[in-house]
């Protein structure tokens, strides 16, 4: 398997207030061709329910799009280390969103999650504030 094989995924996920009015992020590359992108408006959430949406929209996206194998590259440390098993998951909002994201993540080939710094994930974290700017009206 080559580099071009590998689609890279990055995600964001926020909400302003925790709880509060949340959006997600997401850009999908290929060989470093930009293959979907996704902005979406929760309503009111949390920043963590809105990271784990982030990720499972993107892995359905992936899926739809056919791609086999993903690195998932996030700001959202504590997922990373929740769905590399180094973390359990004590929140009972997150559990059914955790499953469901390990459940997608098994249908790869390949699938890898990697802690990003925040700077490294702008355009993503750009698509999530824009959700949250448009509210309701974004999709």
């Amino acid at each position: 398997m080559t580099g071009n094989d590998i689609a890279i995924i990055y995600t964001d996920g926020g909400s302003r207030g925790n709880p509060g009015p949340a959006g997600i992020g997401a850009v999908i590359t290929k060989g470093g061709q930009p293959v979907a992108s996704i902005s979406e408006f929760l309503g009111t959430t949390t920043n963590n329910v809105a990271e784990y949406t982030a990720l499972i929209r993107a892995l359905e996206k992936s899926i739809e799009c056919d791609i086999k194998s993903v690195e998932v590259r996030t700001d959202s440390e504590l997922m990373v280390k929740q769905m590399n098993g180094e973390y359990r998951v004590k929140n009972e909002g997150l559990k059914p969103l955790f499953l469901k994201a390990q459940a997608l993540k098994n249908r790869f080939a390949s699938f890898v999650i990697v802690h990003v710094r925040r700077e490294q994930n702008k355009e993503a974290d750009r698509l999530a504030n824009l959700a949250m700017d448009i509210g309701p009206g974004a999709g």
